[in-house]
């Protein structure tokens, strides 16, 4: 099994989101959903059109779900870039129905992307602009990466991401190898 990687660098990032938009709107847009979230992706392509937009199609304050894998419920801010995703995304997408997914396929409009579909999505953009170990996982871990490099407490990442330790922590966000890689590089012998 492959460890999936955090995209540490923002350029990287803005590259991402111009390529997956050039790609398929809707890989853009819940891949800007996940960096800005920590949501996993089996919580991401089962959003709903009532979980981001309300009755008149403005984007709501906050998402609300119960996360599939720990039965938490989790209430997260939506910041700007990712309401300006939403609405411009709804414009196109929306037919008038709430309770439809918001991340659907060409075949149903039914059911909700697969995660392997994410994956292969997000992989081959990653592929396309020289990144590696990237997979849909990265998402929610490039989320933990920024906010603990912008000052985030890393108990609220614990939190955030229910683990026990804030070491899990770290190394789950890519930080520990970070000081590993530090640390060996400057005693060059």
């Amino acid at each position: 099994m492959n460890l999936v990687e955090p995209i540490r660098n923002r350029k990287d990032i803005d590259n991402m989101k111009k390529l997956l938009y050039s790609m398929n709107e809707r890989d853009a847009v819940y891949f800007i959903i996940g960096i800005n979230t920590a949501f996993r992706i089996s919580d991401l392509i089962h959003l709903k059109f009532k979980d981001v937009i309300d009755e008149k199609m403005k984007p709501l304050d906050y998402f609300e779900l119960r996360e599939t894998k720990t039965g938490k419920h989790n209430k997260i801010a939506m910041t700007k870039g990712v309401r300006k995703a939403i609405v411009q995304y709804v414009q196109h997408r929306y037919e008038g129905n709430l309770d439809h997914y918001l991340f659907t396929g060409q075949k149903s409009k039914d059911k909700p992307i697969t995660r392997v579909t994410a994956w292969r999505n997000i992989k081959a953009a990653a592929d396309t602009i020289g990144l590696k170990n990237i997979g849909t996982h990265s998402l929610r871990k490039t989320f933990g990466y920024h906010q603990y490099k912008n000052g985030t407490d890393i108990t609220l990442l614990m939190d955030m991401f229910n683990h026990s330790s804030a070491g899990i922590t770290l190394r789950y966000i890519g930080i520990t190898q970070d000081q590993k890689d530090q640390a060996v590089k400057s005693l060059d012998l």
